[in-house]
């Protein structure tokens, strides 16, 4: 048995000591130190696996200690991790005591961003190209490690637009493993898939006699390739894409093949020109079940393997499913419902949708600017648009819903999961704010769910809501169990109007507006401190409009208030009251806002985060307890109920 390699590796210069004949084996130490882990916590696994040697070369080749090595999207960072020092944190992944499932630079100085959306590797990486050129550092190499899935998305080429000006050394390297988190999307992938099946990239020695007669005479192309090294000859690809926006173009070459990416890159890393490096990579390599099913094993929950069978972890019923199930009877009742997501289905639950009506349903991959604009251009023909995405990637189409959504008073329905704190992911992904970007547009509403009725209440109010755009937000969690029994007995959602869930027994010493999610936590304190405190709990429903009617009630009845939302302060729920209250010319002194303070939150779990900022049990209660102390005692009681 050979001694181990991964623990003994501190730096990629313990790294670049082993031999290429021993690259393999820590490449298979790696996979199995990621599978053991992420069976154990969960986290990102298959396109972890996928990149594998891709990683264990480029550290192999370049410095990064002082070249440039940029990420997209980041969710394949685990094995850059394990080889610049961070072993000791793997037990712990996605805590906050241990490794960041995405790039950090809190963590270690190899990582120059923290990222988790798609598309940016790009661009960051010629801005560094640029800026070290400017400070006389042009001998710092610039990487940048895409998917074939963010590769097409806007961002990413307006960035290789920009790239191929660069005069200088620059790098692209193509991870094409024919995957986002589900299968691509559009005609890329499908130029993808003919450029990994043609004869015509499949072999680089029939295809290195021809490459000369097809280069213009005294180009720079025929200058590399008389200075390259017999390999990268066979592997120039001249009718590549994205030979046509300035890069050289080299491949497809195998992702997996140790000894061929050490030459290659050793071969490119000196090229004072941009170069774009297609490798064919396959997502969950090493874990047969990975390999088999990638769209499961992206990001799975806890598993055990039992032989040759794979249990995921289940859970209790989410938001997610609830929705995705909604939307499918709803779907079944209106003809006119087509929904959208932007690479992600399973995410959303739009997967099942396309299942089940593929003609009325669309995943557009990762282009979240073209699907909102999309959904107006349906909108507009008498469809009715449901766009589902995550809260924190609907900040991607924040131009679009201003431009072609709000402006033109068109009924898109964009339903944001993910809404508010978001566990082991941490704040590349956290969506604390969705309700400050979208409420000031002119016309729109902003409402959320804090349970499975009153999700399927929203969406039904949504449906027949045609005035403007609506937002719909919900969180990364399980749906409560709900009070209402059946789900027709939760009241249909009106515009603007709360929902008392806890009415006083008289007048209320307090009342809390919650909105979304954070409703339940908030019933659990009133029903603690209803011995010693008489609390009326709402659920707001509406961020906008809000209830004015209700809070002039309160307010005129010298109540305080407190509300309650999984949501940055500013611009939130909170500000919403605060800014109607003032037009009313209501007084404010008496309100108290609880919601995520201006600081960023790692990764932990849900839970801890939502300690963190005092949204727990315990964060509330303290709050409740504390506006009480400052707050005179109530007149004898009113008429219970009145407020």
């Amino acid at each position: 048995m050979d001694a181990p390699l991964l623990t003994a590796i501190q730096t990629p210069a313990d790294l670049k000591r082993l031999s290429i004949d021993q690259l393999p084996q820590l490449a298979q130490e790696i996979r199995q130190a990621i599978c053991d882990q992420v069976a154990q916590s969960g986290g990102h696994l298959a396109p972890n696996l996928g990149v594998v040697e891709l990683t264990i070369a480029l550290h192999y080749v370049f410095d990064f200690a002082y070249d440039r090595l940029l990420f997209d999207v980041g969710h394949q960072c685990y094995p850059h991790k394990l080889l610049t020092g961070r072993l000791g944190l793997l037990p712990k992944l996605r805590t906050r005591e241990g490794m960041a499932g995405f790039p950090d630079p809190d963590e270690s100085p190899y990582d120059l961003f923290a990222v988790g959306h798609a598309g940016t590797a790009i661009s960051t990486a010629v801005g560094m190209a640029r800026g070290d050129q400017l400070n006389g550092e042009s001998d710092r190499k610039s990487i940048a490690l895409v998917g074939d899935a963010s590769i097409v998305n806007g961002v990413a080429f307006e960035g290789l637009n920009n790239a191929g000006t660069l005069n200088r050394q620059f790098l692209v390297v193509l991870n094409d493993n024919g995957m986002s988190i589900s299968e691509p999307q559009g005609a890329m992938a499908a130029y993808f898939d003919r450029v990994r099946v043609s004869p015509t990239y499949g072999d680089f020695k029939k295809r290195a006699h021809k490459v000369l007669e097809s280069i213009p005479g005294g180009s720079i192309l025929e200058e590399i390739y008389h200075r390259s090294g017999e390999m990268l000859k066979h592997a120039i690809a001249t009718d590549h894409i994205f030979e046509h926006f300035g890069l050289i173009c080299v491949g497809p070459v195998d992702g997996h093949d140790l000894p061929t990416l050490v030459d290659m890159f050793n071969e490119i890393k000196d090229i004072d020109r941009p170069v774009l490096l297609h490798a064919k990579t396959i997502k969950g390599k090493g874990f047969e079940p990975a390999e088999s099913d990638a769209t499961a094993f992206h990001s799975p929950k806890p598993f055990t393997v039992d032989g040759c069978r794979v249990e995921l972890a289940t859970g209790q019923r989410s938001f997610t499913a609830a929705f995705a199930d909604a939307m499918l009877q709803l779907m079944a009742e209106d003809e006119k419902i087509y929904t959208v997501t932007a690479a992600m289905g399973p995410g959303t639950g739009v997967d099942k949708l396309i299942e089940k009506f593929p003609d009325r349903t669309r995943d557009t991959g990762i282009c979240e600017s073209h699907a909102m604009d999309m959904c107006a251009g349906i909108a507009k023909t008498g469809l009715k648009p449901f766009f589902a995405v995550y809260s924190t990637f609907s900040q991607r189409a924040l131009d679009q819903a201003f431009q072609e959504v709000a402006l033109q008073n068109l009924p898109v329905r964009v339903c944001m999961d993910r809404a508010g704190l978001v566990g082991g992911d941490g704040a590349v992904h956290h969506g604390f704010l969705d309700i400050s970007i979208f409420r000031p547009l002119p016309g729109a509403v902003l409402l959320a769910a804090c349970d499975e009725p009153t999700l399927k209440a929203s969406l039904r109010f949504m449906k027949d809501y045609d005035a403007g755009p609506t937002f719909l937000r919900y969180p990364r969690d399980s749906v409560a169990k709900s009070p209402f029994q059946p789900d027709t007995d939760c009241p249909a959602f009106e515009l603007g109007k709360a929902n008392l869930v806890i009415p006083p027994n008289a007048k209320p010493d307090l009342v809390i507006l919650a909105y979304g999610s954070l409703v339940y936590t908030a019933a659990q304190v009133v029903e603690e401190l209803r011995g010693t405190n008489d609390i009326a709990l709402y659920d707001a429903r509406f961020a906008k409009p809000v209830d004015i009617e209700l809070l002039r009630k309160i307010i005129t009845a010298n109540i305080p208030i407190i509300t309650l939302e999984d949501h940055a302060l500013a611009g939130g729920f909170g500000s919403a009251v605060l800014e109607a209250c003032n037009q009313a010319q209501l007084p404010t002194h008496q309100i108290k806002r609880l919601g995520h303070p201006m600081k960023w939150i790692k990764q932990a779990s849900r839970t801890a985060q939502l300690a963190e900022v005092g949204l727990d049990k315990a964060g509330i209660t303290h709050a409740i307890l504390d506006v009480l102390s400052n707050h005179p005692a109530p007149t004898p009681p009113d008429t219970v109920a009145q407020i």
